[in-house]
């Protein structure tokens, strides 16, 4: 049973940045892929990234690629998501999330992640 713990969120104006943080407990990543979802109001959840924990590799979604960056530290079982030049736009609840990585097409779907955070508010004031 993995749990995870974000932290990192605040208030930002735009064009600046934040580090969000997601430590992992309870198992080991080997086979999972890592992502970060964000839910505005009013909207359904969104992939933002993926990270497959094995091999580093990662994916994003266009509109935060170039601008985000997912990491991972093997040895604090964190993963982390580094955003600038944020935009108002990027204002949401950013939630970290482990699936098993037989589900790699599957990967920017959250129904198919089994294990998510408790989420952390993300806010960019114009």
């Amino acid at each position: 049973q993995v749990q995870l713990v974000e932290s990192g969120g605040g208030l930002v104006q735009a064009g600046g940045s934040l580090r969000l943080s997601c430590v992992a407990s309870g198992g080991t990543l080997r086979s999972y892929y890592m992502a970060w979802f964000r839910q505005a109001p009013g909207k359904e959840r969104a992939f933002v990234a993926a990270l497959l924990w094995s091999t580093g590799m990662t994916l994003y979604a266009d509109s935060v690629k170039g601008r985000f960056t997912i990491s991972r530290d093997q040895d604090k079982n964190t993963v982390y998501l580094q955003m600038n030049n944020l935009k108002p736009e990027d204002t949401a609840v950013y939630s970290c999330a482990a699936m098993n990585s037989a589900y790699a097409p599957m990967v920017r779907a959250a129904d198919r992640y089994n294990y998510w955070g408790q989420g952390t508010q993300v806010t960019v004031s114009s």
